[in-house]
């Protein structure tokens, strides 16, 4: 393959400075794996987190908001330019069912960004074994319907998740639960609500997410047992569960949602604030330290081409004297600084990978954390590369354009 006789001097210069080649490639290098790895470790963390999140929260829950007296009534009755005021408003006496929730499921299920749909009914409850009780709350469900949204069978410690379709009056109970209680499958549990109503239910399987607030105080059983627990029929429903196809769409489709029903659509952004918080404050401190690794290593790229200029000064001007335009002269140095940049970033990009690779393999052994998260996204990579090729030509923007002002003549006389 024929080369342009720039590319050939490029080449030349950078031979015969190996080491300060070596020293500018693997500066590009080291910031690049530094951008893969740290990206990669920065993902793999916020997805984890968001997984850990999704174990009992949806994406969307639909639920009817307590609402607290205004004065619209006033303006109804006073229909005159006085100012109506309502002194110490107070919460509205309403039910907390959803009305017509099956219906409104129907609705939901026709939009075409939504996954999966489940009606719930959650009370608090007092759970009673022997002589110890247990502040908690129930949550009545379609167990099969639950376990797609939320993968609950991976949490199962003991006993068989479909037993509550099986067996009557059957529960689910956390392992905190489980072990404050001294209940295992198979045992009886007392579960009293707030209006008085009593069942004895038959533990049919626990459950550990590894969250202490959940496992001390959560329990499934089927929806209509909860129903009749709470005293309500068939027709009581207090939350609707929407999964969506991507969870990142979850507001937009809350908002179209809370339009149709009428009812709070709570997405789990807005369920997840400091969560999410936390995700962008760690992308500013991540993006920052990468920033000045590849800030470091573009001086270094300027000050060895530099460099170069000022000892390969007289072979500039006579490059010039024979003809060579500022233009070709800028290029030579120009594609100096690409080389080193292709280099430096081909070798960091296959160093960030393995990198990542090594650190995915160490062992955390933190309730469901098994291996420190990472992720190996495709575009960390490309990303990585064009920002150690950008970096490098404008390291060498500026000493390129030194050499291509050089003046012959003087440098000949001089």
């Amino acid at each position: 393959m024929k080369i342009s006789v720039n590319t050939e001097i490029a080449i030349t210069y950078l031979s015969s400075r190996k080491k300060q080649t070596v020293v500018a490639a693997l500066g590009v290098m080291f910031g690049i794996s530094m951008f893969i790895f740290m990206q990669s470790l920065m993902k793999g963390t916020n997805d984890y987190f968001e997984k850990m999140s999704f174990t009992s929260t949806p994406h969307i829950r639909l639920y009817n908001e307590t609402k607290v007296a205004d004065n619209h009534m006033l303006v109804s009755f006073l229909k005159d330019q006085s100012e109506k005021i309502l002194v110490n408003p107070k919460q509205l006496n309403q039910s907390q069912g959803i009305t017509n929730p099956y219906g409104i499921i129907d609705i939901i299920r026709r939009n075409k960004q939504v996954a999966a749909v489940t009606p719930q009914v959650t009370g608090n409850v007092i759970y009673t074994s022997g002589s110890v009780e247990l502040p908690g709350n129930v949550a009545g469900v379609q167990i099969d319907e639950e376990d797609k949204m939320f993968d609950i069978q991976s949490n199962m410690v003991s006993g068989n998740l479909h037993d509550l379709n099986r067996v009557h009056n059957s529960i689910l109970i956390g392992k905190g639960i489980a072990d404050k209680l001294s209940l295992h499958t198979g045992d009886n549990i007392t579960v009293r609500s707030g209006n008085g109503s009593m069942l004895i239910m038959r533990v049919v399987g626990i459950f550990s997410t590894t969250i202490k607030a959940v496992d001390e105080t959560k329990s499934y059983a089927n929806i209509t047992t909860v129903q009749s627990l709470m005293g309500k029929d068939r027709s009581y429903v207090t939350d609707i569960k929407v999964n969506v196809t991507d969870y990142n769409n979850a507001p937009s489709v809350a908002r179209q949602i809370e339009a149709i029903t009428g009812y709070k659509a709570e997405d789990w952004v807005k369920a997840n604030e400091q969560l999410k918080a936390g995700f962008k404050v760690r992308a500013v401190i991540l993006n920052s330290v990468i920033g000045v690794i590849l800030l470091v290593a573009g001086f270094g790229i300027y000050n060895i081409l530099n460099m170069t200029i000022y000892e390969k000064i007289k072979e500039i001007a006579i490059l010039k004297a024979q003809g060579f335009s500022g233009k070709a002269v800028t290029s030579i140095f120009l594609q100096q600084a690409v080389m080193i940049g292709l280099i430096g970033g081909v070798v960091g990009v296959t160093f960030g990978f393995l990198l990542t690779l090594m650190v995915s393999k160490i062992y955390i052994g933190a309730g469901t954390l098994k291996y420190l998260p990472m992720s190996f996204y495709g575009p960390h990579y490309f990303q990585a590369l064009s920002f150690g090729i950008l970096t490098t030509i404008a390291a060498g923007f500026f000493p390129a354009r030194k050499a291509a002002k050089v003046d012959p003549v003087t440098i000949i006389r001089g």
